[in-house]
C-alpha cells in the first residue's frame, strides 16, 4: 500500500490534478510521504525538514558523535509517462501483474526510496538506535540535474558544517546476463560517473529562395559537420578509467578465452575496446560518447533557412576532461562556418576509493555478499549522472548502488514503457538497507587479514 501511495503521487508541479498554492502542494507532498512511515516521522531520533519546498532531509541521530555520519540518497521525481504509450498498466497505478509492480519510478528511483524509508521504519519499530548518525536526502528534481533539490540539500549541510564519511546513492545494480561471457550475476558498485556536455552547433547564412539555391545551404554545412562527428568517434580509452578495475575484478568469472583476456588488460585492452565498441551499451565504457539529439532548421518548404542548429550530447570518459572534448570537437568539425558553443557541461566525477581500507565500499560489499553469497562484487562506472555528483565537496567517497536486478530486457524498461520491479526485489531492497544501516555502525573496518570481524 505504501508503494501505491508514493508511485501514485506524481510531482505536483507537473500534474494537472492540482490547482493550489505551492505551500499547499508542499504540505500535501509532505503528508503523502509521511503517511506510510509514521514511526520515521514521529521518532525522537529523527529530525525531518523540507528543502526547497519539495526535497526532504532527514537526520537520524547516532549515539556516538565521534563517528562521522554518512548520507543515503534517493530521488522522488520521475520522467514523464502516459498510459497511451502502450503500458500494460497505468504508469502511476503501482498495479501488480504476475508478481511485478508496474509504475513509473519503480526502478528509477522509488524502489530505493521505499527501501530506505521502509528499512528505517522497521528498525525504529524494533527499538533500534544507531551508533553512527546518518542523513537521508530525497531530491525532487534529479531527472533535470538536481539544481533545486540536491544542490540545496548540499547548501543546508554545508551551512551546518557537515562532513560526510561517504554517500550511497542510486546508480549501478546487480547485472544478470547483461555482460556477455560472464558466468553468473555481478553486483557493480559505482565509484565514479562520466562527465557530460551539451554542445550547440549552428550555421548562419543569407536567406534565399529555394528556386535559386546556393551550392550548399546552412543545412548542408551543418549536416556535413554532424556527419564528421559521427564518422570520427572520440578516441578509445578503455582501461584508463574505473572500467579497467571492473573487468579485472570480474575476470575470474568470465568464460575462456575472455577470462585470460580480462586478466591481462595491460596487453589486451585494445582488443577488448574493439569488441565492446560494437554495441552501444558497451561502447559507453570505451570512450566519450557522441549523440546528436536535436537538429532544427527551416520553417517553409520554399525558403532556404538562414539558420541551422544542432545539439550534441556527450558523456565524457573518466580519462578525459571537458576541455579536451571541446578541443576534439573543434578539430573534427574543422569548419569556420560552424559556430560551436558549450551550453553546459562538467568534468567526469572523481573516482572514489574501492580498496581493502575503503570503509563505505567494503561495508556495502559485505552486505551484498551476505545477502547474495554467489555474487561477484566489483567497482564500476556510471555512464549516466545522479544527484550524488553535487556532494563531492562534502566527501571524497561517493558510491552508487542499489540491489536492483537488471536483466537484458530491463534496458528497455528504464525510462521506457512498462517500468516495473518484482515484489521479491522490492523486499530485497528493504532488507539491504535494513542490514547496511546496521552494518555502518561499526567504528572501523577490521584488519583485512584478521579473523575477527565486527560486521
Amino acid at each position: 500500500s505504501s508503494t501505491k501511495t508514493l508511485i501514485g503521487f506524481r510531482h505536483a508541479k507537473q500534474s494537472q490534478e492540482f490547482n493550489i498554492s505551492e505551500s499547499s502542494i508542499s504540505t500535501q507532498y509532505d503528508e503523502k510521504l509521511g503517511a506510510p512511515f509514521p514511526t520515521v516521522f514521529s521518532s525522537h531520533l529523527v529530525q525531518h525538514e523540507l528543502v526547497a519546498n519539495y526535497s526532504h532531509l532527514f537526520w537520524v541521530q547516532g549515539s556516538d558523535p565521534t563517528l562521522e555520519p554518512y548520507l543515503l540518497l534517493a530521488h522522488i521525481d520521475v520522467v514523464p509517462a502516459t498510459e497511451s504509450d502502450g503500458w500494460e498498466a497505468p504508469p502511476f497505478s503501482a498495479k501488480e501483474i504476475d508478481g511485478f509492480i508496474y509504475g513509473r519510478g519503480t526502478i528509477d528511483d522509488k524502489g530505493a526510496l521505499m527501501g530506505i524509508l521502509q528499512a528505517l521504519e522497521y528498525l525504529l519499530i524494533k527499538g533500534y538506535a544507531p551508533r553512527r548518525g546518518f542523513y537521508i536526502g530525497l531530491g525532487h528534481d534529479e531527472e533535470v540535474s538536481g539544481y533545486q533539490g540536491a544542490v540545496n540539500i548540499v547548501r543546508v549541510l554545508k551551512q551546518r558544517g557537515a562532513r560526510l564519511s561517504f554517500v550511497l546513492d542510486e546508480g549501478l545494480a546487480i547485472l544478470d546476463g547483461v555482460l556477455s561471457g560472464l558466468e553468473g550475476p555481478a553486483a557493480l558498485i559505482g565509484v565514479s560517473e562520466k562527465g557530460q556536455a551539451t554542445v550547440k552547433l549552428s550555421v548562419s547564412t543569407s536567406p534565399s529562395h529555394s528556386s535559386m539555391p546556393p551550392r550548399i545551404t546552412s543545412i548542408g554545412i551543418l549536416a556535413a559537420a554532424v556527419k564528421r562527428l559521427e564518422d570520427n568517434p572520440m578516441p578509445r580509452l578503455f582501461g584508463h578509467g574505473p572500467e579497467g578495475a571492473m573487468f579485472e575484478h570480474l575476470a575470474h568469472k568470465f568464460r575462456l578465452p575472455m577470462r585470460f583476456v580480462a586478466s591481462n588488460l595491460w596487453l589486451f585492452a585494445p582488443l577488448i575496446s574493439r569488441v565492446l565498441e560494437r554495441k552501444p551499451e558497451s561502447n559507453a565504457f570505451v570512450r566519450t560518447t557522441t549523440a546528436v539529439t536535436m537538429f532544427n532548421a527551416g520553417v517553409k518548404v520554399n525558403v532556404i533557412p538562414p539558420l541551422a542548429e544542432a545539439y550534441v550530447n556527450l558523456r565524457i570518459h573518466s580519462a578525459q576532461s571537458l576541455q579536451e572534448v571541446l578541443d576534439l570537437i573543434q578539430n573534427t568539425v574543422a569548419d569556420q562556418r560552424v559556430k560551436i558553443e558549450l551550453v553546459d557541461g562538467f568534468d567526469p566525477l572523481p573516482v572514489s576509493s574501492a580498496d581493502e581500507k575503503s570503509f563505505g565500499y567494503q561495508v556495502i560489499k559485505k552486505t551484498v555478499l551476505d545477502m547474495f553469497p554467489g555474487l561477484t562484487v566489483a567497482p564500476g562506472i556510471c555512464i549516466g549522472n545522479t544527484d550524488s555528483r553535487h556532494f563531492k565537496e562534502l566527501t571524497t567517497n561517493i558510491y552508487r548502488f542499489a540491489p536492483l536486478w537488471f536483466k537484458p530486457e530491463c534496458h528497455f524498461r528504464f525510462h521506457g514503457i512498462n517500468e516495473r520491479i518484482s515484489k521479491k526485489n522490492l523486499e530485497e531492497l528493504v532488507i539491504f538497507y535494513f542490514n547496511v544501516i546496521q552494518n555502518f555502525d561499526i567504528r572501523k573496518l577490521p584488519d583485512p587479514h584478521s579473523s575477527a570481524h565486527e560486521l
